[in-house]
């Protein structure tokens, strides 16, 4: 893993939001050091998770101001800036850069289906062209069931090709362990992160890098045991444990539509129900669930 140049776990940080469904920036500065102090090496803000497509630029560009603002080192931010038009991935980028965060995560555009390779080769291109920093590094976003617009591994080569010292990662979330494994062999040394909980233990002893995942926000500290602990074998049976604590948040989370379901969790593991708070078209569970789901977050490990 030391060859990789981003590795560690990552939260793929959900979004609290005020009464009036403005970004609640308190909370989330606090959510953001909590998850570092439970273990995160970093925390993944504005991606599936988070609700960033719900958010305008401008709303973007305050949460990660304002992360920064609360202390949170710049080096710890990874933010998704892909959108479906290039000069604005272009400007959220800038900003970043211009606040010292250097790596992100970056969608493909993803309003057109059925592009080619060369389609987003092209795009990304001319996004990281029009950016021309050396400092930035960035992390690919692949989707597919929620974008519609998968990265081939071809493509994943030729980005790698064009652009060595920039492409140095892709956060997997197709949930195929095969392409993961495929995607390893093919460029050794590229950071393949697992975008599903399940996965980090098998990945990890495959040759990946790491996760950037939702689950993160809720057992941060056995993701960091598996991360840290996987090539030990006296401690096979703690990696064990924890790995198995993880899946059962996972299964719970998946239980219920997920991104409503995670941030009424972590309202569970806080006591503030503020955190019930979701985006149209993204709606809170309902009292009904959240009730099941009360009851079956205290019976969890």
């Amino acid at each position: 893993m030391n060859d990789h140049k981003i590795s560690g776990v990552f939260s793929a940080a959900t979004t609290p939001l005020n009464a009036d469904g403005s970004p609640d920036l308190g909370l989330f500065t606090e959510h953001c050091q909590r998850l570092l102090q439970e273990g995160c090496h970093g925390v993944a803000l504005l991606g599936t998770t988070g609700e960033a497509n719900s958010f305008s630029s401008s709303e973007r560009r305050s949460i990660l101001e304002a992360a920064l603002k609360a202390g949170v080192a710049a080096d710890k931010l990874l933010p998704g800036t892909g959108v479906v038009a290039t000069p604005e991935t272009v400007e959220l980028t800038k900003h970043a850069l211009s606040l010292g965060v250097t790596k992100v995560v970056m969608l493909p555009p993803f309003y057109y289906k059925g592009v080619s390779d060369d389609g987003l080769f092209a795009a990304y291109s001319q996004v990281l062209e029009k950016i021309g920093d050396v400092r930035l590094q960035v992390i690919l976003y692949h989707i597919p069931q929620v974008s519609g617009v998968p990265l081939s591994i071809p493509l994943i080569g030729r980005l790698i090709e064009a652009f060595p010292n920039t492409v140095v990662g892709i956060k997997e979330s197709a949930g195929d362990f095969n392409n993961m494994q495929a995607i390893i062999a093919a460029y050794p040394g590229f950071s393949v992160l697992a975008g599903a909980d399940p996965l980090l233990l098998p990945l990890l002893k495959a040759g990946g890098a790491g996760c950037i995942t939702a689950t993160s926000n809720l057992v941060a500290d056995s993701l960091r045991t598996v991360y840290d602990k996987v090539h030990d074998e006296a401690c096979a049976g703690e990696v064990e444990i924890a790995q198995a604590r993880i899946n059962a948040y996972r299964t719970l989370s998946n239980s219920y539509v997920q991104i409503p379901t995670i941030k009424a969790m972590v309202g569970l593991k806080t006591g503030n129900a503020a955190w019930r708070r979701t985006r149209a078209p993204l709606m809170p569970i309902s009292d009904a669930d959240y009730a099941a789901l009360s009851e079956a977050y205290a019976k969890l490990p």
